[in-house]
């Protein structure tokens, strides 16, 4: 029914986690003819590890509208609190729900977050983090695709040039020329490759059909829903590719009716440009090996029209955000709309090396 995000930037310094959250919640509720009174759940997503405190979502409550309110904690990306809000809506249980999802980065260390999500006993040890595991699926990826690592420069170009064109993110275009952005980070991949953390807030409201249409305002309908996760062992997974992320995607097809070739929106997650390359092939938008093939002019143009993950990564919000994306262009809310898009896909992902995925199709009449 309705969608905001807060500008994404590397740090909010004058901005606290209830500012951003309910900035994004009060704006999701314009032109929906719903209010907060209306809502019958909140389900939110974020990381008490992030925030820096247990149970941390108590603390923003207020903010997020959810005085006396059937509330939820999904600690995982904030696609997943949609899917929680769909089935949930979808089972009859409730008519309208508030989903949420928010970071500050800059307060934390990310990196240290996704240390904290290996095995402790033997991967933890020898400082496996998502950088290294990102360094060693793209080796990988790109010794079986047969191409070399400057041909992740076309990726990490499109995605920060299409965020530079969105009012919503702080894409600092000027960070891939500075040398440090060259450095290489986890071989083969450069500081440029790897998604880069920032602060923010996002809030989509949901509704059953009964109520959008006695309201009657233009909304995206979610057809298709999928999910699925990968082994927790790195060395038990295939580091070339991400079955996981094929398998959510069939999830949804199936469910929705869809094909990849009807899709006119994408918008995708990845902790890497060549996880990136991986997710669009799972996806069945590129054969095995060939996704480096939609970075050439004139093609996959409608994917990450908003700059997708890679330039601004609010961690445990980002699938979310992609969901925003869609819904608002599909509907026309976004400043930045696509004429004639009917149907589009939502992709996130989460824990250690892009280990889970979650998928969602959205449809306007």
């Amino acid at each position: 029914m309705g969608s905001a995000q807060t500008r994404l930037q590397s740090t909010w310094s004058d901005k606290q986690h209830v500012d951003l959250i309910s900035e994004a919640v009060s704006q999701a509720l314009i032109g929906t003819g719903l209010r907060i009174e209306d809502v019958d759940f909140v389900i939110d997503s974020g990381s008490d590890f992030l925030d820096g405190r247990s149970i941390s979502n108590c603390g923003f409550l207020g903010a997020m509208g959810a005085h006396h309110k059937e509330e939820s904690r999904v600690e995982e990306d904030g696609l997943w609190a949609a899917l929680y809000a769909s089935t949930k809506i979808g089972s009859g249980s409730a008519r309208v729900g508030l989903v949420i999802a928010y970071s500050k980065s800059s307060e934390s260390d990310p990196r240290n977050y996704w240390t904290s999500l290996a095995e402790p006993f033997t991967q933890r040890p020898v400082g496996l983090d998502q950088y290294s595991v990102a360094g060693l699926s793209a080796q990988a990826y790109l010794a079986s695709a047969g191409i070399g690592a400057d041909a992740l420069t076309a990726v990490s170009e499109r995605n920060y040039s299409a965020a530079g064109a969105n009012a919503k993110v702080d894409a600092d275009l000027a960070l891939l020329d500075s040398p440090e952005w060259s450095d290489i980070v986890a071989s083969p991949l450069r500081r440029r490759d790897l998604a880069r953390p920032v602060d923010g807030a996002v809030a989509l409201v949901l509704a059953n059909a009964d109520i959008t249409r006695q309201i009657g305002a233009p909304a995206a309908w979610i057809t298709g829903l999928g999910t699925a996760t990968d082994q927790h062992f790195i060395a038990a997974r295939s580091l070339s590719s991400l079955p996981a992320a094929q398998v959510a995607a069939q999830q949804a097809y199936r469910s929705s009716g869809l094909s990849p070739v009807d899709l006119d929106l994408v918008e995708v997650s990845a902790n890497s440009t060549a996880g990136e390359l991986q997710v669009l092939e799972a996806l069945g938008l590129a054969d095995q090996a060939r996704a480096i093939d939609l970075y050439a002019d004139g093609a996959g143009e409608h994917i990450n029209q908003s700059g997708g993950g890679l330039p601004a990564d609010v961690v445990m919000a980002t699938g979310l955000v992609r969901m925003h994306e869609v819904a608002s262009q599909l509907t026309g809310r976004s400043e930045r709309p696509t004429g004639g898009a009917t149907r589009g896909l939502a992709h996130g992902t989460g824990g250690l090396g892009m280990q889970n995925h979650c998928v969602i199709t959205l449809e306007t009449a």
